[in-house]
């Protein structure tokens, strides 16, 4: 059983431009305050101070691949890909791996394909929301008959995850929160006629089950429930028998996550868990008995991340995973061995993965990176023992030119060891480059790795550094810095960054009198109150779909965050306990607004469902009505950040604009 996750947590989706098109709706219909964003005009304005003669442009670095996302059909008969057209559309095409004829089989319309994957050898399934609700419908495709379906096809509905189930190739089960807004049920789904049964029902709010396990035939297995809002209560049913029993009891706290059956007719399974360490670790551990039968692998410093399996070779564990400074992959099996030398041979010292394979491991597709190469897909043909490029996705970027990732680590005021990354320019001058704070979104379990990001890379090709800090709080350090971030946004966080930041500019790297900070979703909540809070260290900063109002963002959630609200008061604040809603009004920035006197420029995507566009507004309307000269810019068919080729450009050209007229 394969489990696809579909949250694209920067997820970059859309609905209808806001050029000329917003004039066009109907008020009502528009959301935010249509007075609000900037013009056009003043938009193009603010761009041109960007001014220079680059090798790159921001074309380079923003337009998307002219192929993409390359996976090989089961039997490998198949090779599926997105190709881009002239007007930038992304459609999905299928090339006969034998006598190399080409089809497309899905074209991109109105709505983003978001993601494709092969459910079976005739069918693809795909997923897109409306302009970046989130609300994901999955379709199928199949390519024999040319049957194009909506299988989820239910208004305001969203689906989160879709269990691949490879001994049931017809089949998917999808996670819907179809009969109530606030909890998922799982549903069987025949890809093929579209006929779909509820696997199980979730009907108790106070205890909901937030996640299902299933073996590769679509049983489940194990199923965890969300008690008291903060408990996690796993549940088993063991092999021959029909009930399921209670194994697991732990706080969200703690980590103990059933990855993969080692087969269907065992009750051993391997276990993420951190209940006796602090860094996860993966145990080989047995459901029925409750206890651990063997200590697989651990890391001193970082969380385990995954493993991997082969079902050709009856579930052979192929290797564990973790990301480090870099990425690992550390070999297990004596054919993966063979196989991870093989590919390091040919790629090294480059980033490589497999991002997919036949059933019967013929043929794989790699997918070689590094911190200055965007990325190239290449095929493995096992019999031939050949290599064979399909796709240099960015040939126009030279990885000459490009500027190099170094990870970077040091000591926080109150003692932690915190990493982070460092992109330097080429050719920067010791004490005189600017530097831009990048801090990621989340902000709790996600982190920044190292790798290529165009963000960075269009940074530095302007002369710009780009620092970016895994701060308390960030995923993959372990538990004790995980929930050193509770309750420490707009504090202790912010203080990570100002470390940061002061340790660079100790080595006597960037200019500390022009240093910018730019972030998204929380990074956007960041860089709000790192303004606020270090006026003097920062010249400016861009807010893309962040967060200003604590009261306000929280009012705005969806139905289906209820469930982890309690959570969601332990790690972020609790407005019903009177200091903390005390904290709340002194971190979230629309509410001082008086200490806001640095330039900054907001970004928003009008559908996004996770952060609302009345957190942007408060902070243009609040600003403006300072006197402040606030560029605003809205796309009114993008949700929680930008995914249509044609705004991300723009996006990003004013975006230098800004930089260039703050910062130079």
């Amino acid at each position: 059983m394969k489990k696809i996750k579909l949250s694209v947590i920067y997820a970059f989706i859309a609905l209808l431009g806001y050029s000329g098109m917003a004039q066009t709706k109907e008020k009502d219909s528009i959301k935010g305050n249509p007075e609000l964003p900037s013009t056009a005009e003043e938009l193009e304005k603010l761009a041109s101070y960007d001014s220079g003669n680059y090798t790159y442009s921001v074309e380079d670095y923003f337009k998307k691949p002219n192929k993409s996302s390359f996976s090989l059909s089961p039997n490998g008969k198949y090779l599926s890909y997105k190709q881009k057209d002239e007007e930038g559309k992304n459609h999905v095409y299928i090339k006969n791996t034998t006598t190399d004829e080409v089809r497309m089989v899905l074209e991109e319309k109105e709505q983003l394909i978001l993601t494709f994957f092969w459910a079976n050898n005739n069918t693809i399934l795909y997923v897109m929301d409306k302009g970046g609700d989130e609300n994901y419908h999955l379709y199928s495709y199949n390519i024999d008959t040319k049957k194009d379906m909506d299988l989820t096809p239910f208004e305001g509905v969203k689906l989160s995850t879709v269990y691949a189930l490879k001994d049931l190739p017809r089949y998917v089960i999808v996670p819907l929160n179809k009969r109530n807004k606030q909890v998922f049920e799982p549903y069987k789904i025949n890809v093929e006629t579209g006929d779909m049964e509820l696997v199980i029902e979730n009907i108790d709010e106070n205890n909901p089950i937030n996640s299902y396990k299933f073996d590769s035939k679509g049983n489940l297995r194990a199923l965890t429930r969300r008690k008291n809002g903060v408990d996690d209560i796993i549940e088993y049913k063991a092999v021959g028998e029909e009930t399921f029993k209670e194994i697991s009891n732990t706080n969200w706290k703690d980590t103990f996550s059933i990855l993969n059956f080692v087969s269907e007719d065992s009750d051993l399974a391997y276990v993420l868990t951190n209940l006796e360490s602090d860094k996860e670790e993966v145990v080989l551990y047995d459901l029925k008995n409750k206890k651990i039968v063997k200590r697989l692998f651990s890391n001193d410093d970082y969380d385990i991340s995954g493993i991997s399996l082969s079902k050709k070779r009856n579930y052979e564990l192929d290797f564990y995973s973790y990301n480090g400074e870099k990425g690992i992959i550390v070999p297990v099996s004596e054919y993966f061995k063979k196989l991870h030398k093989k590919l390091k041979d040919q790629f090294a010292p480059n980033d490589f993965s497999i991002v997919s394979n036949t059933e019967n491991e013929d043929k794989y597709l790699i997918y070689v990176t590094s911190d200055v190469l965007y990325g190239k897909y290449y095929q493995y043909n096992v019999k031939t023992n050949t290599f064979k490029m399909l796709e240099d996705l960015m040939p126009q970027l030279n990885p000459d030119d490009m500027a190099k990732m170094t990870p970077i680590s040091f000591i926080s005021r109150d003692g932690f060891k915190v990493h982070g990354y460092l992109t330097l320019p080429k050719n920067a001058k010791a004490g005189k480059t600017p530097l831009i704070v990048n801090p990621h979104g989340g902000p709790y379990g996600i982190r920044d790795s190292w790798g290529y990001n165009s963000e960075a890379q269009l940074f530095a090709s302007r002369g710009y550094a780009t620092l970016k800090i895994n701060y308390r709080g960030s995923g993959g350090y372990g538990k004790a810095f995980y929930l050193a971030g509770n309750k420490q946004i707009g504090r202790n966080m912010l203080n990570d960054l100002e470390d940061g930041v002061k340790y660079v500019i100790e080595q006597g790297i960037v200019d500390k009198s022009k240093i910018a900070i730019y972030g998204g979703s929380y990074g956007g909540l960041a860089t709000l109150g790192s303004l606020i809070k270090t006026p003097d260290l920062y010249v400016c900063g861009v807010d893309y779909v962040g967060v200003s109002n604590f009261f306000t963002f929280i009012e705005s959630f969806p139905a289906y965050w209820k469930p982890l609200m309690k959570q969601f008061y332990e790690q972020w604040y609790d407005p019903e306990i009177p200091e903390e809603k005390e904290i709340m009004t002194a971190v979230s920035p629309a509410l001082n607004i008086d200490k806001l006197n640095k330039p900054v420029f907001v970004i928003q995507g009008a559908n996004d469902p996770r952060v609302n566009i009345n957190e942007s507004d408060q902070i243009v309307s609040s600003l403006r009505k300072k006197g402040f000269d606030v560029p605003y810019m809205v796309k009114y068919n993008e949700g929680h950040g930008f995914g249509r080729e044609e705004n991300r450009i723009e996006l990003y050209k004013t975006m230098l604009g800004f930089f260039a007229k703050h910062l130079k």
